[in-house]
C-alpha cells in the first residue's frame, strides 16, 4: 500500500490486517512495561530527595501518557496506515518533519531502545548464571579515544536476543503476536505480584513512607541537590521544581512507546474502533501499575537505599523483593524481568520496522525496505533495524574510574538515548500539536473518535511538554543540544532521499 494515497499496485503483496483489539492492546502494553520500571525510580529519587516528589515525577509523567494517548487516539483512527505517527507527522507538517521523526527512530529512538532493553534481558541473566557478564570478554576492549569497542558475553545475550526476536517476527504476523501476547500477559502478571508482594508483605516502619518527609527534601538525610545539579541552591523550592523535571526524565522513558501500536496502523482490524480503545485501556492500565509499583518501593525500602540501585543487576525491584522473599525473591524478580524485556523487545522490534516501511514506500528510503515477504511483513525493514540495534550494543564509553588506572565502561547507546530525550519528547509534542492542525487543514475527513476533553487535553500535554524541554534545555544544554543535532543530521540525508525519489 502507497502510504500516501492508500492505494497499491494491482498484486502488489501488501500488510493485512491481522491484529484485533486484545492483540493491539498487548503491544502498548507489552511496548511500554519493559526495564525502565524496575530501575529508573532510584535515580528519580536521588534527584528529588522524597517520596511524594517521586511519585509526582511518575504521576506527571502519567498526565503526559494519558493526555497524549487520547490525541493520538484521534490521529490513530483517522489514519490508520503503516508508519502510524510519521504518517500524522507527514500529513500535519510535511515530508520533512516525517523524515526525521523516521530518522530518529531509526537512528536512535527505537533502535537505541531495543539495545538497551535487549542488554537489560543480559543483565538480569547475570544473575542465574555468571557467565553472562560485562567484563567475561569474547572481544576484549578496543580503544579509539574515549569510546571502546568490546564484545562480551552479555553483549552477545544481547544480539542473540535481538536476532532471535527480528527471525520469529519474519514469520509472520500470527507468530509475532502469539509471542507479545503471551509475554506481556506473564510480565503484567510478574508486575502486580510485584506490586503486591511489597505492598501486603513489605510495609515496614523503616522504610521511605515512615522515616522521610514526603514533602520536604531538605530534612531527609543524604540529600544533596548539588550532587545532582552543581551550583544548586539547596534551600530554594525553585530549583526543586526544575529537578522534578529532570526527575521525569526516567519516568517518561518507562511509559515511552505506547504509540508504537499506531505503527500498525495498516493491520489492525476495525482500526477506527480498536486503535483507540488500545492506546486507552493500554496506556490506563501501565500508568495504575507504575504509580503502585513505586508506591510498594517507598514502603518497602528506606530512602537511603534508593541512589545505589541506579545499575543492574542492583535495581529497586530486587532489592524490594530481595526485602521481603531474601535472595529467593530477587532471582524470581530477575527471571520475571528478563521474561518482561524479552516481550518488550518482541513489541518494539514487531512495530519499529513498520516505520522505515512506510518511508521507503515514500521513497525516503531504499525501496526494498518498503516490501513485504510472502508472510505479509517487511522483512527487509525488520532485518535492517535488527543489524543497526545489535551494532549499538558493542561501541562502549570510556571514563577513568575512582581508584588510580581504574577504566569504566558505558553504553553508548544510553548516552545516545539520554541526548534524544527532549528531542523526542518535541516530536510527541508535535503529534499533539498535529490534532489541533488536522482539524482545520483536514475538517472533511472522517474522525471515528475525537479527543475527550478538546481542546483542553491537547493544551495541557503541549503546556507540559513544552515546559519540561524548557527546564531539560536549561539544566542539561549540552545533553538536549547533542539530542538536537543528532535529529538534525537527518535534514542532509533527506534531501538526497527525496532527490532520488524525484529522479525516479
Amino acid at each position: 500500500m502507497d502510504s500516501a494515497s492508500g492505494q497499491a499496485p494491482q498484486g502488489a503483496k501488501l500488510l493485512v490486517r491481522g491484529l484485533g483489539l486484545m492483540d493491539a492492546t498487548m503491544i502498548v502494553i507489552g511496548s511500554m512495561i519493559g526495564s525502565g520500571i524496575f530501575i529508573v525510580s532510584a535515580k528519580s529519587a536521588a534527584i528529588v530527595g522524597a517520596p511524594g516528589w517521586l511519585l509526582a515525577a511518575w504521576a506527571i509523567a502519567g498526565v503526559l501518557t494519558i493526555t497524549g494517548a487520547l490525541c493520538c487516539a484521534e490521529l490513530a483512527a483517522m489514519m490508520p496506515r503503516a508508519g502510524g505517527q510519521y504518517v500524522f507527522l507527514r500529513e500535519a507538517y510535511g515530508s520533512a518533519t516525517g523524515f526525521l521523526f523516521g530518522w530518529s527512530l531509526l537512528f536512535v529512538v527505537q533502535t537505541g531502545t531495543i539495545a538497551a532493553v535487549a542488554v537489560a534481558f543480559a543483565n538480569f541473566m547475570g544473575v542465574l548464571t555468571g557467565r553472562v557478564s560485562d567484563s567475561i570478554y569474547i572481544v576484549r576492549p578496543i580503544h579509539l579515544g574515549s569510546y571502546a569497542i568490546t564484545l562480551s558475553t552479555q553483549q552477545l545475550v544481547a544480539i542473540l536476543l535481538i536476532l532471535l526476536l527480528t527471525f520469529t517476527n519474519t514469520r509472520g504476523l500470527k507468530t509475532g503476536k502469539l509471542i507479545q501476547n503471551t509475554f506481556t500477559f506473564t510480565k503484567t502478571a510478574a508486575l502486580i505480584g510485584l506490586i503486591l508482594i511489597g505492598l501486603l508483605l513489605g510495609w515496614n516502619e523503616g522504610s521511605a513512607a515512615h522515616t522521610s518527609s514526603w514533602w520536604n527534601p531538605w530534612v531527609n538525610a543524604g540529600w544533596n541537590p548539588g550532587s545532582v545539579q552543581p551550583g544548586l541552591q539547596n534551600t530554594n523550592w525553585q530549583w526543586l521544581v526544575m529537578l522534578l523535571g529532570l526527575a521525569m526524565v526516567g519516568p517518561l522513558f518507562a511509559q515511552s512507546a505506547w504509540n508504537n501500536v499506531t505503527f500498525t496502523g495498516s493491520e489492525i482490524r476495525d482500526p477506527g474502533r480498536n486503535l483507540p480503545r488500545a492506546l486507552l485501556i493500554g496506556c490506563g492500565v501501565v500508568v495504575a501499575l507504575y504509580l503502585l509499583a513505586n508506591l510498594t518501593y517507598i514502603v518497602t525500602l528506606p530512602l537511603s537505599a534508593f541512589p545505589a540501585l541506579q545499575k543492574p543487576p542492583n535495581t529497586v525491584a530486587t532489592e524490594t523483593m530481595k526485602a521481603v522473599l531474601g535472595q529467593p525473591g530477587m532471582i524470581i524478580i530477575a527471571i520475571a524481568i528478563m521474561i518482561s524485556t524479552f516481550g518488550c523487545n518482541n513489541g518494539l522490534i514487531l512495530a519499529g520496522a513498520r516505520i522505515y516501511y512506510a518511508m521507503a514506500r515514500d521513497g525516503l528510503f531504499f525501496k526494498r525496505v518498503g516490501t513485504v515477504n510472502a508472510r505479509h511483513v517487511p522483512v527487509t525493514a525488520l532485518v535492517a533495524q535488527g543489524i543497526w540495534a545489535s551494532l549499538l550494543t558493542l561501541p562502549r564509553t570510556v571514563t577513568a574510574g575512582a581508584n588510580p588506572g581504574e577504566i569504566k565502561y558505558g553504553n553508548v547507546y544510553s548516552q545516545l538515548l539520554d541526548y534524544v530525550v527532549s528531542a523526542d519528547l518535541v516530536f510527541y509534542g508535535l503529534m499533539v500539536g498535529a490534532v489541533i492542525l488536522m482539524r482545520r487543514k483536514a475538517a472533511n475527513i472522517e474522525r471515528p473518535y475525537r479527543t475527550f476533553g478538546y481542546p483542553v487535553v491537547p493544551i495541557v500535554y503541549i503546556i507540559i511538554a513544552f515546559a519540561l524541554v524548557l527546564d531539560l534545555a536549561y539544566l542539561t544544554p549540552k545533553t538536549s543540544g547533542i539530542g538536537y543535532l543528532l535529529v538534525l543530521t537527518g535534514i542532509p540525508v533527506y534531501f538526497i532521499w527525496r532527490k532520488q525519489a524525484k529522479a525516479a
